[in-house]
């Protein structure tokens, strides 16, 4: 199989030389420019654009981007001459199309995430929003509705209850008797409270 290479030499233009595509289909957002300048500040420019050799950017359209908001004159590119009007447009689509093609091992994203938390990297350089990583770094074993172990285990009754039925307890402006709630004469007594208004009702039944 015969396979074009790009140029190996990485050029450096000035960025008014480039010129955006008109029609790109990908959308760069405010928050993803912000996140590719922050990375392209922490790690350098590591990925030139991709620009044709009349200045049009084929690929690096959120680079560029965010190379305006840090305020930078030069652009590394490579120059994709070879390349005629209808691949351009398709390798505009294919370029960003194939990045999402891919899955993570989450087991292994979640170490690799979890090691740079414990070194205190800045985590938020990684591209992902905040609940991704809440979510991402908690314990896989247990879900949101899991329960703790132990945590529905019913106690024995105590040997020496404090409360015994029939017991009636007041709780400021309200009552709470120890009781079968099933048992009209327990409704009967938590209700039948003379000159006091009975504002909540928390009936329990006893030990069985």
């Amino acid at each position: 199989m015969d396979l074009t290479f790009a140029p190996r030499q990485i050029e450096f233009w000035p960025i008014e030389r480039l010129r955006p595509y008109a029609r790109n289909a990908k959308l760069h957002g405010p928050d993803q420019v912000a996140r590719i300048a922050a990375s392209m500040a922490r790690f350098g420019w590591t990925v030139p654009c991709m620009v044709g050799d009349d200045g049009e950017l084929i690929a690096g359209h959120g680079r560029v981007l965010a190379a305006t908001e840090l305020g930078l004159a030069e652009v590394p590119v490579i120059r994709l001459g070879h390349l005629d009007e209808a691949e351009r447009r398709a390798y505009r689509i294919a370029d960003n199309k194939l990045t999402e093609l891919g899955d993570w091992d989450e087991s292994l994203l979640r170490d690799e995430v979890a090691g740079l938390l414990a070194d205190d990297f800045d985590l938020s350089l990684l591209g992902f929003a905040e609940d991704e990583l809440e979510a991402l770094l908690q314990d896989p074993d247990l879900g949101d509705d899991a329960v703790a172990e132990g945590e529905d285990e019913v106690p024995e009754p105590p040997t020496d209850p404090v409360s015994v039925p029939g017991d009636l307890w007041r709780l400021g402006d309200h009552r709470l008797i120890c009781g079968d709630s099933t048992s009209a004469d327990v409704v009967s007594k938590l209700l039948a409270i003379t000159g006091s208004q009975v504002s909540t009702v928390v009936l329990r039944e006893p030990h069985r």
